[in-house]
């Protein structure tokens, strides 16, 4: 067990004196569980975590019931492990270059691998600044198989929130096919209107299906394909 181990070479302790570099992924594992079980000690639950995985990259997009499979993490270390994880993606993403949207393609690109394999229908948007940069992209809401509530404020708010120029509404279609319904259609106007009325003009509106799209704007639905 971890008492029997010195305490200048726990875990805990080792990081204080000698810093973070200097552990190992096991030793790290095990303060961010913090404690073993009463057979297992805290470094040998996180060395049964980690091989059981194989790598921290299939660890660190482990699912809350994955977690839990393995004997020992409950559903509070299973929290605190993608908790940790999910921090580490953001960090990543936010010191990330930020990348260009300048057309259809540019945003499908950037928001494809996010949306397309959703079993449900979800409405993601897209933010950008003045100079058409993404400075921001989230799912804001989630519906059924086949209808997803895209209200202005769900929109909006995002985009209130991250003072961008400009948004560009995503939706996806697990049909796989990104054909609009006349919904679609109806729900793009009164978007529009209401980016008209705030200050923040909706550029675009995507649905995404398999591995192909459908653009509003590109198809000159909503308004002239002219200076995306």
């Amino acid at each position: 067990m971890l008492k029997q181990i010195p305490v200048d070479e726990r875990p805990r302790e080792r990081l204080m004196q000698k810093g973070p570099a200097a552990l190992s992924s096991i030793e790290l594992l095990a303060i961010l569980l913090g404690t073993g079980t009463q057979k297992r000690s805290v470094l040998d639950l996180a060395s049964d975590l980690l091989g059981h995985f194989g790598s921290l990259e299939k660890l660190a997009e482990a699912s809350l019931p994955e977690l839990q499979a393995v004997p020992g993490i409950g559903e509070a270390k299973a929290v605190q492990l993608q908790a940790a994880f999910t921090l580490w993606r953001r960090t990543l993403a936010a010191t990330a270059e930020k990348p260009v949207i300048d057309s259809p393609l540019t945003a499908f690109a950037y928001i494809q691998q996010d949306i397309q394999n959703e079993k449900t229908e979800v409405l993601g948007v897209m933010l950008r600044d003045v100079r058409r940069t993404l400075v921001h992209k989230e799912i804001v809401a989630r519906g059924t198989l086949d209808q997803v509530i895209m209200h202005p404020r769900e929109v909006f708010c995002s985009a209130i929130r991250h003072r961008a120029h400009s948004v560009i509404v995503v939706h996806n279609h697990p049909s796989g096919d990104p054909t609009p319904s006349d919904k679609d259609v109806e729900i793009t106007s009164m978007l529009r209107a209401a980016g008209q009325v705030i200050g923040i003009p909706l550029v675009d509106h995507l649905i995404v299906g398999k591995s192909r799209f459908f653009s509003f704007r590109e198809r000159g639905i909503m308004c002239s394909p002219e200076g995306y």
